[in-house]
């Protein structure tokens, strides 16, 4: 290839990556923990303070809060499997009309269960939304609310990402055989890097690639949904999801003659072996076109979204009328759908797949922090000869340095300070969840400020000792609250929420390593680079401290 077509494809993967990058950055690092949204949801969540109830009782519950409370009838849901983040065996919400469909900030919740007397009770419950708020952080790239504009925003990221691991993989192309899985460790810091991130860059393409692409359709599927249907479907595309309607004077049924759930299940377990229910979600029981939709999961097939898929059973009958969404037997052109849904959510292979995506979430994290430094390094004015005066640092290179490290350590910061404080601040602040914004903001933009503040090179090791003593946090709450039960938090010992804590460990570790050798390079790392502290000291300008962090 020709040397001037590689030098207009580097231009064009190093610019889309500065723009982008550290949105991306916020991104992946969220995305990585939002694989583990159950157990994150499980580790933040109390103890249910209503009362148990068993499955075989779950007939009477129905039936009973359906009397007390008609409107539920239109979409609630039992659960199959206990759990720290289920409150109750049944649970509905309500949305604010006016709120956006991906905004689940102004949902109320409820909770139902039975009395020592057999009645339905009903109590409005407030479920942690620590997972979801990280969530929404990954799908909107770090602004505060699952918008509209701000997934529109997250598209253009998501192309420019696409553009820059197209032109990334065009730059290295000339080298690629030569340079492959070449790790030069010494002195040359930014030689090593560089491979480091070739490297991650090239082995991780596949997953990069499917990220990138679906990223851009979840952004604007509404607008290619409803250019569909407009051009193909004559604006009647939404009826083919539809079941047929009733008959005219159709009558109302009782939903006391409904199959008991565990009929129902016991039917789905039948149509498909391999499937395992976590939940049933009842649709418009009380109507003719009444439907149960039986979640759950199958390891060994794709699932359409990450809590699994469902299939559709008519509750009276016990019926299996729709299998569309249902694991293992989706026909051809919905495996091909779900498949986009799944390979972003990891929603296929199990426990496995979804430590694979963990770790190559947190690698594609690094990669982005890795590409913004060595940009920063490349454009270093070196001293000119030994014992000479050291060069003034270009003004972007250094706030770019100080961006660099402010948004992407101040992301780290504010995660891990709303996990700890989603437990913290139950019970003593109102509702917590209206707190865990107010947390990741406040430290994320005083992590930011406090890096344009310090300088880069500075600020970065306080921000990586400040990541690892927030995170170590994490465990030592659950370990606090478990021996003193008299601060009125909890500690669950499922695996789900242990694993919590020892992630959250060995966070603490990784952070702490990096925080010991960000030090030792400001301290002695070459004087002229804008990750050394001694070049600053040595040349400051205009009162202003030169950039510092360690690459």
């Amino acid at each position: 290839m020709r040397s001037e077509f590689v030098r207009i494809y580097k231009a064009v993967h190093t610019w889309t990556g500065i723009i982008a990058g550290m949105a991306l950055f916020i991104a992946f690092y969220a995305g990585a923990l939002t694989v583990f949204k159950e157990p994150l949801a499980r580790w933040a969540s109390p103890p249910g303070a209503i009362r148990p109830v068993a499955l075989e009782d779950a007939q009477q519950l129905i039936v009973g809060t359906l009397a007390a409370h008609p409107a539920a009838a239109r979409d609630f849901t039992l659960y199959v499997q206990d759990a720290e983040n289920v409150p109750a065996r049944l649970g509905w919400h309500v949305r604010n009309p006016d709120a956006d469909d991906h905004d689940d900030s102004q949902v109320r919740h409820y909770a139902a269960t039975l009395d020592a007397y057999g009645a339905a009770q009903v109590e409005e419950t407030h479920p942690s939304r620590l997972a979801s708020f990280i969530d929404t952080l990954h799908r909107v790239v770090g602004l505060p609310a699952d918008s509209d504009p701000n997934r529109w925003v997250m598209g253009v990221v998501a192309a420019l990402y696409a553009l820059a691991l197209v032109s990334g993989v065009v730059v290295l192309l000339p080298s690629l055989v030569k340079d492959f899985f070449a790790l030069r460790v010494g002195k040359n810091l930014k030689r090593m890097w560089l491979d480091a991130h070739n490297v991650v860059g090239i082995v991780s393409l596949p997953f990069h690639l499917v990220m990138a692409l679906t990223a851009v359709v979840f952004a604007y599927h509404d607008g290619i949904y409803a250019v569909q249907d407009r051009l193909l479907h004559d604006g009647k595309w939404g009826t083919a999801f539809q079941r047929q309607r009733p008959a005219p004077g159709a009558a109302e049924r009782d939903p006391a003659t409904m199959l008991p759930p565990l009929e129902i299940l016991a039917r789905v377990r039948e149509f498909s072996p391999g499937f395992e229910p976590t939940m049933l979600q009842y649709q418009q029981v009380g109507g003719p076109r009444a439907v149960v939709r039986v979640w759950g999961k199958d390891a060994a097939a794709v699932s359409p979204r990450a809590r699994g898929g469902f299939a559709a059973v008519d509750p009276y009958s016990g019926k299996v009328v729709g299998s569309d969404s249902l694991p293992g037997r989706q026909s051809t052109p919905n495996l091909f759908i779900s498949s986009f849904f799944a390979l972003h959510m990891a929603a296929f292979g199990g426990t496995p797949v979804q430590w694979m995506y963990f770790l190559l979430g947190l690698a594609g994290a690094w990669l982005f922090y890795s590409g913004n430094l060595l940009w920063v390094e490349s454009r270093r004015k070196k001293q000119a000869r030994q014992g000479g005066e050291l060069p003034a640092q270009r003004l972007d290179v250094r706030l770019m340095a100080a961006a660099t490290v402010g948004v992407c350590l101040g992301c780290i910061c504010g995660v891990s300070l709303a996990i700890v404080g989603s437990k913290w601040l139950h019970g003593l602040a109102g509702d917590a969840n209206a707190w865990l914004p107010a947390l990741y903001y406040g430290t994320f933009f005083a992590s930011i400020g406090w890096a344009f503040l310090r300088g880069a090179a500075r600020a970065s090791v306080h921000l990586l000792w400040l990541a690892a003593t927030i995170t170590a946090a994490i465990p030592l709450t659950s370990l606090l609250a478990w021996s003193l039960p008299v601060l009125g938090m909890w500690t669950h010992t499922s695996a789900a929420s242990l694993g919590v804590d020892a992630t959250a460990l060995a966070g603490t570790a990784a952070f702490a390593w990096m925080a010991r050798a960000t030090a030792r390079r400001v301290r002695s790392g070459a004087p002229d680079s804008v990750w050394s502290a001694s070049g600053a000291q040595a040349r400051p300008e205009a009162g202003v401290p030169a950039a510092q962090t360690p690459r």
